[in-house]
C-alpha cells in the first residue's frame, strides 16, 4: 500500500505513532515543571486557563486554525492528504490529555534544579518525537506543517524556521494570557526555552542520526 508516494510499511507508522506520542510527553513534562507549558501547547495551555476549554479540545482548535494557515501559504502546493491534520490534532489532543494524566504519578517540581531537569526533558521529548515521525511523511501536526511550509517558501532549513514559528506562538500565548488574565498564564521560562532550542535540538539529533547511520533525514518532505 502506498501513502504520499512511499510504501505505508510497519516501521514508517510506528515511528508516527510514537514521534507523535514523545511530543505530547514532552509536553507533559513541561506542565509539570511548573515553569510553562512546552511551546506547541502554549495557546491551547492559555486557552484552558482563560476559558477553561479542556486541554485536548483546546489544542484540537489551535490545530485547526494552523492547517488554514498552511492552506493559505501553500496554495496550489497544500496536498490534500493536509487536510487530515484536523483529525491528527483529534489524536494529538488524546495523547496529550493522556500524558498529562500519566503525570499524575510524576512527584512534583519541588526544587528549581528539578524543575530546570523536567523542562529539559520536555525538549528533549519533543525534539526526539520530531525527529521521529516529521520524515514519515505521513499526516504532519499542524505546527509542523506550518514550519515545513514556510520553510518550503522561505527556501530555509526546517530547524531555523520551528526557533522562529515557535518563538511567535509562545509571544501570542504571551498576549492572550497577559490580556485576559492580567498575567503569564501559560508562559513561563521553560516555554522561552523551548522555543529557542526545540528547533536547535532537532538540528543535532539529526547531525548525530547522520554520523551514526549514515542516513540524511529529510524534515522538509511533504
Amino acid at each position: 500500500m502506498q501513502f504520499s508516494g512511499e510504501e505505508l510499511t510497519f516501521r514508517r507508522l510506528f515511528n508516527y505513532v510514537f514521534g507523535l506520542y514523545m511530543i505530547t510527553l514532552g509536553v507533559a513534562f513541561s506542565i509539570k515543571s511548573g515553569l510553562g507549558s512546552a511551546p506547541v501547547s502554549s495557546i491551547p495551555y492559555a486557552m484552558d486557563l482563560i476559558w477553561l476549554i479542556n486541554i485536548g479540545v483546546a489544542t484540537f482548535i489551535f490545530h485547526a486554525i494552523l492547517v488554514l494557515i498552511e492552506w493559505i501559504l501553500l496554495r496550489e502546493r497544500f496536498a490534500k492528504k493536509h487536510f487530515l491534520q484536523v483529525f491528527v490534532g483529534v489524536l494529538f489532543g488524546v495523547f496529550t490529555s493522556f500524558s498529562v494524566s500519566l503525570m499524575s504519578f510524576v512527584p512534583p517540581a519541588d526544587s528549581l534544579l528539578l524543575a530546570f531537569l523536567m523542562s529539559l526533558l520536555s525538549i528533549f521529548f519533543i525534539a526526539l518525537g520530531l525527529f521521529f515521525y516529521v520524515p514519515t511523511n505521513l499526516i504532519p501536526l499542524s505546527v509542523e506543517g506550518v514550519t515545513q511550509a514556510i520553510a518550503i517558501v522561505s527556501n530555509k532549513p526546517f530547524s531555523k524556521i520551528k526557533v522562529y514559528l515557535d518563538t511567535c506562538i509562545v509571544l501570542t500565548a504571551l498576549m492572550l494570557s497577559y490580556g485576559f488574565l492580567g498575567q503569564l498564564g501559560s508562559v513561563g521560562i521553560g516555554t522561552i526555552l523551548g522555543a529557542l532550542f526545540i528547533g536547535t535540538a532537532v538540528k543535532y539529533i539529526h547531525k548525530l542520526n547522520l554520523r551514526i547511520t549514515g542516513n540524511h533525514v529529510d524534515l522538509k518532505k511533504m
